[in-house]
């Protein structure tokens, strides 16, 4: 009797087991996939995709259980083939950034997969086909993104941020990739000449004319070099050149001061990664990327790169370094 008691018992468990385990097995997989401008090896690569990672786990999206997310990571200059190999693998939804090329190469690719971008500056302005309105996109893109080029006040913090830094400075080289920059810097431009700064424009469009522009600026003491987002494959060699030259510089996001620039000053993208699993989330329970309105972030922050003031040879005076959210030292 206890022998039967015993087989039954253990028989109710080997067929409850199954079943559970094939409900688990059955949720359906959903795939994201986040496009990346950046080197996989870059030290501000793991915050953006654990930040992505932990706002999709806290909406109930667990990793090999009814999520994948497949990780194409740049560098820039490969960024296109990256983007048709995301592309092709078609995804359920892409996420895109930061910086507005990520977004450029999969939207020329896809009007049909749904994108949710970091930090493209303005949208309307910078992204072909997006749409006329913030609050209802049009087409199949839509996130979270900086105040850059919606406000007009970041240009004159940038020039009066860096002269604080560099008070010599008597000329600001304004560097933009022209064929991404929209609209001309003016307000960069007026802020320096009322501050009795020459400004100057380097337009640029192939890695050897920011080699060329920089070099001649350089040649004339007393510069400084404002890294004008977007900038893309060129923010690299521009950040190290000015470095070469010993030109303090200053960008508009973290990005910048990871990689080099003197300062940075602008939002903190890494939040918005968390942000965009939201608008991932809704969108893979059904909602159309025309009804979730772009976002904009609203906390500014100034950092510092230490680093970078010992490279150029240059001493950040004490008052700035009292009032900078985060120095890399």
């Amino acid at each position: 009797m206890r022998r039967r008691e015993f087989i039954a018992g253990f028989g109710g468990i080997a067929v409850a087991w199954p079943l559970a385990a094939l409900a688990q097995q059955t949720e359906r997989l959903r795939r994201v996939s986040f496009l990346y401008p950046f080197p996989e090896g870059a030290r501000y690569y793991a915050p953006r995709v654990a930040a992505l990672r932990k706002g999709l786990a806290e909406l109930g999206w667990i990793e090999g259980r009814n999520l994948k997310i497949d990780l194409y990571p740049g560098p820039q200059e490969e960024i296109d083939d990256r983007a048709a190999e995301l592309v092709r693998s078609a995804p359920d939804v892409i996420v895109a950034g930061p910086g507005l090329y990520a977004t450029q190469a999969v939207q020329q690719l896809t009007r049909t997969i749904p994108i949710v971008f970091v930090r493209v500056g303005d949208p309307v302005l910078n992204l072909n086909g997006f749409g006329k309105s913030i609050a209802r996109p049009e087409g199949n893109a839509t996130g979270f993104t900086n105040q850059f080029g919606a406000s007009a006040t970041f240009g004159a913090k940038w020039v009066q941020l860096l002269k604080a830094a560099a008070p010599q400075m008597s000329r600001i080289a304004i560097v933009m990739d022209i064929s991404l920059s929209g609209n001309p810097p003016l307000v960069i431009e007026t802020a320096a000449r009322e501050m009795g700064i020459e400004p100057v424009r380097i337009a640029v469009r192939t890695p050897d004319e920011v080699a060329t522009a920089i070099r001649v600026f350089a040649a004339q003491p007393n510069g400084g070099v404002i890294v004008r987002p977007p900038m893309g494959p060129f923010m690299y060699p521009v950040v190290s050149l000015a470095a070469e030259y010993k030109l303090p510089s200053i960008g508009g996001s973290r990005v910048e001061a990871d990689v080099g620039t003197l300062l940075s000053y602008g939002e903190n993208d890494f939040p918005m990664f968390r942000d965009a699993a939201t608008y991932v989330d809704r969108i893979l329970q059904g909602a159309k990327v025309g009804d979730l309105p772009v976002q904009f972030a609203n906390k500014l922050e100034l950092i510092i790169n230490l680093k970078t003031a010992k490279t150029i040879g240059l001493e950040v005076p004490r008052a700035l370094l009292a009032i900078a959210d985060e120095v890399i030292e």
